[in-house]
């Protein structure tokens, strides 16, 4: 039994490292070939209950690198089932030094904090936000959205539903379109408010939100007594890749004098791209923006951002400062206010560092350059879709998101979803390539998101060619 948990022998220590950040490399290096998934059962066996005793740094170690093979799957080129990031090597620098830290970045004042705040000044800079905003890095869009929407009903209900709760205080209801993430009906399930209260505006041709549906729903709820306080855009659905109308969106919300939130998770990175950047016109308009760094950015998981137009309204909304967290003017309990003032966290990771160090690294100029070559591969793909006479193009919003399916001639509506359900599991057990499956028009498509700076035009062939070739065995 030794007086600390340090190790004993500290260049023993030092081979251990070297020798899990060399398996790590050859990981990396690697990330291209072989499999995109495999079936995480095989590694479990090894991961048997912690005991009382202790299990020793070699065999811990050599657990840990049995998990290497076994991942999601998104550091893959042929990743494409949901919107995930495939990281980068170079992330590896920022975890490193932010173990060594062992920050806890929900206050106190220390350079975590004082970086994390600059980074978000710097992202106020980037969305035309002003320089009083503000903002914290999160885990993920989840938890921005629950913040963002936390302040929006706390300045809706002047702040008293911070101490009686929502009895006897108005009826709030938001609006959001049919193509919205889950996670906003989430945070109205989380803020007491009841996922009853979101209206979901029906979606135009386009995947994109019905603003003409959107104000009837907003006179309709005020005319029945209630207070609408709350209008959700979405740039870059889940489903399709739409972008809601955001200026027209902003406008509606300004006249109704509600609060306007938008939700970029993926999308963001848009504003990068001098080709792309007008696709999110009028998001300077919003209230509170939500959005990851771990999607289109590249950054390792998980983070993501809050950004709040109004930093007072933010911190009202948030801030509680008992007396074992009485702010100082100096020393260690300087550096007001903290971060804990503007979220739910006292206890948080230094996420903001490798933010940070992927910005600083490769500039927003190589990031806009992946963003670009994803959407110019979804644009591949859905020609390729189009000219091929057994394929289907369901959905393509021009983005990077691209939905089909093999073609369903002759077969009932459940034998088409069959044949797609089957099709894209075939892909993924084989570990060809691993899209998802969603509904486009009632029919059960095969969804291919594409945000990942590895995946080449090649690709994307290996993806419709193993389409094909598998339905048409399925066919007969």
């Amino acid at each position: 039994m030794t007086d600390s948990l340090d190790p004993e022998d500290w260049q023993g220590f030092r081979k251990r490292a070297h020798a899990m950040l060399d398996a790590a490399l050859d990981r990396m290096e690697t990330y291209r070939e072989g499999r995109v998934w495999n079936p995480p059962e095989d590694t479990l066996k090894v991961f048997h209950a912690p005991d009382q005793k202790a299990s020793g740094a070699e065999a811990t170690d050599a657990a840990l690198q049995e998990l290497f093979s076994y991942g999601v799957g998104n550091t893959h080129p042929r990743f494409f089932g949901w919107v995930h990031g495939a990281g980068t090597p170079a992330n590896l620098m920022a975890d490193i030094t932010a173990a060594t830290l062992n920050a806890n970045c929900g206050g106190r004042n220390h350079a975590a904090i004082e970086l994390e705040k600059r980074l978000i000044d710097w992202c106020l800079a980037q969305f035309n936000f002003p320089k009083s905003g503000s903002g914290l890095i999160t885990t993920g869009t989840s938890m921005a959205t629950v913040i963002a929407l936390k302040a929006a009903r706390d300045h809706a209900l002047d702040f008293e539903s911070r101490n009686q709760g929502l009895k006897d205080l108005p009826k709030l209801t938001g609006y959001t379109s049919e193509g919205a993430h889950n996670c906003i009906a989430r945070a109205f399930d989380l803020l007491g408010l009841g996922s009853i209260a979101l209206r979901k505006v029906p979606i135009d041709q386009n995947g994109q939100m019905d603003t003409n549906a959107l104000r009837a729903a907003i006179h309709d709820d005020r005319k029945a007594g209630y207070t609408p306080f709350l209008i959700c855009a979405t740039a870059g659905t889940v489903n399709t890749g739409s972008i809601d109308p955001l200026d027209e969106a902003g406008q509606i919300a300004r006249a109704e004098g509600i609060w306007f939130h938008v939700d970029a998770a993926f999308a963001a990175a848009l504003q990068f791209s001098d080709a792309h950047r007008g696709k999110l016109a009028g998001i300077e308009k919003a209230h509170s923006l939500a959005f990851d760094f771990h999607k289109w950015m590249q950054v390792n998981y998980d983070a993501g951002c809050v950004l709040i137009r109004n930093g007072d309204s933010h911190r009202r909304s948030f801030s509680d400062r008992p007396d074992y967290l009485s702010p100082m003017t100096r020393g260690l309990a300087a550096g007001n206010p903290w971060p804990v003032e503007y979220g739910p966290e006292l206890s948080r990771g230094f996420r903001a560092l490798k933010v940070w160090a992927q910005l600083h690294e490769f500039g927003t100029e190589e990031l806009a350059a992946v963003v670009e070559r994803n959407i110019s591969q979804a644009a591949y793909l859905a020609e390729r879709v189009r000219k091929a006479p057994e394929l289907e193009l369901l959905s393509y919003a021009g983005l990077n998101i691209c939905c089909f399916r093999f073609d369903a001639s002759g077969k009932t509506g459940q034998e088409a979803d069959a044949m797609t359900e089957e099709i894209v599991t075939r892909l993924q057990e084989e570990g060809t390539a691993a899209p998802s499956t969603t509904r486009i028009d009632g029919k059960l498509a095969i969804r291919v998101n594409i945000t990942n700076h590895r995946t080449q035009m090649s690709d994307i062939d290996v993806l419709v060619d193993g389409v094909l070739e598998i339905g048409r065995e399925l066919q007969g």
